[in-house]
């Protein structure tokens, strides 16, 4: 007998399949437009490089070529017969926006110079020294150079004022030209252009880009979540009015195929036919086929319900072994019908807290689904245990088997890994998709191994614990 220590509804709300679906679309709008985010943060920066530091690079070589064709000319004009000889500073006057200018001989010293730190004058000429430039090869080297503070600080002793001094770095843009004279080159022009402020701002570039990807990345979010949620209305009302239909057509099934199945069973009584006669095979295949249709409607109702988002579990404590030992007795019958050898297993007593009416649902669909898939003559075996704190069912037959790419969509509705054979049975897809919605709803797992060809197993966990 059951034991009834309490009765009580539980609401149970499943994760909605269209949260999961938005969710996905979601996260496929919000890929997209991150995806054009990055591409034009690339093409931002790749234009801003081309702009800043290629035109001036443009602008240097051209800068450069020009000053060594004067130079030439001066010399030519001068009359130095190959000598790199300048009569004054003023021979080749330093641009506004160039940071040095050296003319060297072919020795590597240095004939004529101007820059603007003349402490950087020596490491520059070490720097290019060792540098032989091609056409259209510009350098960039970083220079550390201190120079003097606006801040001072006071000599206590002597009671001087002394300016202090901090240490800047510097980066340079160098680009040389050979100087030609009667096609010998007699030496080489040097002009380099400071890019430390570009240089910086480059550095800082990525990272100022970065941050407005995750501040434009959390506006792309939004924005999907409200495009995935526009998407989502039309869909979700179709479903809805399908769900609505599915449940009001179960409803409305169930009396007309109870009066036919009623009705059947009246002529059975009332009629005095041969097993042979064609009038009662003819009943027969009726009362079939109203009992599968009855089936049929029962599992569509109760997949409609579980779809409403709220269902309605009664918890309660029975021992799940009675249970299970009253459906094995009732499918003894349909697996004696096919010599399938049933086996059962299961401590003395199980008492469990859980809705019973569900759980008796999984043991039929179980042992159903064994009995359906088993060929005559196999074996199935039910077997109960408890591990820990759960519930462990076991169904093991040695039916047909189910290929491993099947494993997860057997759960779904309507799947059928071999249709001819799922015809020759009378199934209609949905068991095991319930069978699963009844563990789920009771925190469990459901799992499936098998091997082609040699029987599957099922094996349930279903929590112990009070809820």
């Amino acid at each position: 007998m059951r034991k009834n220590s309490r009765n009580f509804i539980h609401l149970f709300r499943k994760r909605d399949l269209f949260e999961s679906t938005q969710f996905r679309l979601t996260l496929i709008y919000s890929g997209l437009l991150m995806f054009f985010l990055v591409l034009f943060i690339i093409v931002v920066y790749a234009i801003l490089y081309a702009t800043i530091f290629k035109d001036q690079e443009r602008e240097l070589e051209s800068s450069v070529e020009q000053e060594a064709r004067n130079i030439e000319e001066y010399l030519t004009y001068q009359n130095h017969k190959g000598r790199l000889e300048f009569r004054n500073q003023q021979s080749l006057v330093k641009d506004v926006d160039q940071f040095f200018y050296y003319v060297v001989n072919r020795s590597g010293e240095l004939v004529l110079g101007d820059d603007l730190i003349p402490e950087l004058r020596t490491e520059i000429l070490t720097t290019i020294s060792d540098w032989n430039p091609k056409r259209n090869k510009i350098l960039q080297e970083t220079f550390q150079v201190q120079l003097p503070d606006r801040k001072t600080f006071r000599n206590e002793r002597s009671d001087e004022f002394h300016p202090t001094k901090r240490k800047d770095t510097i980066r340079l843009m160098i680009a040389g030209q050979p100087i030609f004279y009667n096609g010998e080159m007699i030496g080489m022009l040097f002009i380099g252009k400071e890019i430390s402020f570009a240089y910086q701002v480059f550095k800082w570039l990525p990272i100022i880009l970065l941050i407005l990807a995750i501040l434009f990345s959390g506006v792309a979010i939004v924005i999907s979540f409200y495009m995935s949620k526009k998407a989502m209305v039309p869909i979700t009302r179709a479903f809805s009015r399908q769900r609505e239909f599915t449940t009001d057509a179960s409803h409305e099934l169930r009396t007309p195929l109870s009066v036919l199945l009623s009705s059947i069973n009246a002529l059975e009584m009332t009629l005095d036919l041969e097993k042979e006669d064609y009038s009662h095979k003819l009943l027969l295949n009726m009362k079939n086929e109203v009992k599968r249709m009855t089936v049929l409607v029962g599992d569509l109702l109760t997949l409609a319900r579980s779809d409403s988002g709220i269902i309605e579990i009664v918890y309660e404590e029975f021992d799940f072994r009675l249970m299970a030992q009253k459906a094995i007795e009732s499918v003894r019958s349909i697996a004696e019908s096919k010599q399938i050898k049933l086996h059962f297993d299961s401590p003395e007593t199980l008492i469990v807290n859980g809705d019973s009416k569900r759980l008796s649902q999984l043991l039929y669909i179980l042992l159903d689904n064994a009995i359906k898939y088993t060929p005559n003559g196999g074996n199935a075996t039910l077997s109960l245990s408890v591990k820990g704190k759960d519930l462990l069912i076991t169904m093991k037959d040695t039916g047909i088997g189910i290929s491993s790419k099947d494993y997860e969509r057997i759960f779904e509705r309507f799947y059928r890994a071999d249709s001819a054979r799922t015809r020759q049975t009378g199934g209609h897809g949905l068991g095991l998709a319930i069978a699963k919605w009844i563990v789920k709803t009771h925190k469990g797992t459901i799992e499936v191994n098998s091997e082609h060809g040699k029987g599957s197993t099922f094996i349930v966990t279903l929590p112990l614990k009070d809820r």
